[in-house]
């Protein structure tokens, strides 16, 4: 990625009850979760305050909370970047992925009637058109919708935060590896895990959401492919 390639943000019009330091960081935390921000793109303070059209102050807050939260890198230049991805990193994003996931999953389906199955369904139509349009950015954003509206069936679930870290981290990243692959899944898992919602089957629910997420990474069981878009 040439450090000084141009980024493009989808900005998203401000209620008037945001303020504009909550706008900035869900601004900016969007562009991370749909991968506009590319690993190891340099960005200045003053260069997102012009994306966004800001003052530097309610960036520099945004950047503190994406910063927490493993989304972004601030370096000791004033510079921040989405964190370069290694090997070892992604593996353990993954399985930590399949861990969390699968178990929110079998913990919202006792949750699941038919409307909200009924919203999975549409969101995984919505899914296969835009993978017919080759519109990756809303592959990417869809794909959360529908496993998020998932796991918060359950309305004592508590790992959604720490499932959205892990999207954080390995987003930008996910997205360069879809530019860059010309397949990724081979098995439709959504509708499996579909299936196990409507027959309220916990066990096969958990597969379908592990065997979804190790599809979408299939590309990592070649140690040469996983290398090489690391170092895209």
């Amino acid at each position: 990625m040439d450090k000084h390639s141009p980024i493009h943000i989808t900005l998203e019009q401000r209620d008037e009850a945001v303020t504009i330091t909550q706008w900035v960081y869900s601004s900016l935390r969007r562009a991370v979760m749909l991968g506009q921000l590319p690993p190891g793109r340099a960005l200045t303070i003053r260069e997102l305050a012009s994306l966004l059209g800001v003052s530097p102050m309610p960036i520099r807050e945004a950047l503190r909370q994406l910063s927490a939260e493993g989304a972004l890198e601030i370096q000791g230049n004033r510079r921040v970047m989405v964190p370069r991805m290694t090997a070892m990193k992604f593996n353990e994003l993954v399985e930590a992925r399949i861990a969390l996931e699968s178990h929110a999953a079998a913990q919202a389906l006792p949750y699941m009637d038919s409307d909200r199955l009924a919203q999975i369904r549409t969101l995984d139509d919505q899914i296969d058109v835009a993978e017919a349009a080759g519109d990756a950015e809303t592959v990417m954003q869809v794909n959360q919708d529908f496993h998020r509206l998932i796991y918060t069936a359950n309305p004592h679930q508590v790992t959604m935060p720490l499932i959205e870290s892990l999207w954080l981290q390995l987003a930008p990243f996910m997205r360069v590896a879809a530019s860059n692959l010309v397949e990724y899944y081979q098995i439709d898992r959504h509708h499996e895990a579909m299936e196990a919602i409507a027959r309220q089957d916990a066990i096969a629910l958990r597969l379908a959401i592990a065997a979804d997420i190790r599809d979408g990474c299939a590309f990592a069981a070649s140690p040469e492919t996983l290398q090489a878009l690391i170092s895209a």
